[in-house]
């Protein structure tokens, strides 16, 4: 019952019209990846990758493969109050991503930052590892995922509006690939050591 709702879902999401088959663990990935990007939309729909979206609508799944920028709604002038907006990034297979939040950067400050703010996990669900939560008026700091995804949230409350964000990325190879090769170079030098001795 559910497995054709989530492959009809998907399909609608994804744009396509032919027909999707799903193994059980992908149908539970394609369920997790829309409860993820509720409120999301398609990266077709904005043109410019710049987080502009149409009325009532803000977030997107980006995947750009040189890199992009995305921006909070009306960016640079004041954000709508009562908005929330998810941004999935997503970097080629084997690659990481990183995040940089531009300078010109304003976001109700708060303690803790319990009313307007930027989430950033470290993967492509709101419930991956939490990187930070950030608000105020200093740009948070250069951040950079563990895999293939982030998942920023911008939330902005129904009382101060501010300036908001803009963001870019780029793709970089993954740690994993210098930490798998690393050992393998450093075995090899060991091995031509011990046979010199």
């Amino acid at each position: 019952m559910y497995e054709d709702q989530i492959e009809k879902s998907t399909q609608k999401a994804s744009g396509q019209d032919k027909l999707v088959s799903f193994d059980p663990k992908t149908k539970v990935v394609a369920g997790l990846l829309m409860l993820g990007l509720s409120g999301a939309t398609k990266k077709e729909a904005v043109k410019n990758n710049s987080g502009v979206q149409p009325a009532g609508q803000c977030g997107t799944w980006v995947k750009e493969p040189e890199g992009g920028l995305f921006t909070s709604p009306n960016y640079p002038n004041k954000y709508p109050p009562e908005r929330e907006c998810i941004y999935i990034i997503e970097a080629p297979p084997r690659q990481c991503i990183d995040l940089f939040f531009d300078e010109k950067y304003s976001i109700e400050p708060s303690w803790e930052c319990k009313f307007d703010h930027i989430e950033v996990r470290d993967g492509p669900f709101g419930f991956s590892p939490i990187i930070g939560r950030y608000c105020g008026q200093q740009n948070p700091p250069y951040i950079r995922s563990s895999g293939r995804y982030l998942w920023i949230k911008f939330v902005a409350d129904g009382e101060l509006e501010a300036m908001g964000f803009s963001a870019s990325y780029n793709f970089t190879a993954g740690h994993w690939l210098f930490e798998a090769f690393v050992p393998a170079v450093n075995r090899r030098s060991s091995n031509k050591k011990n046979k010199m001795d």
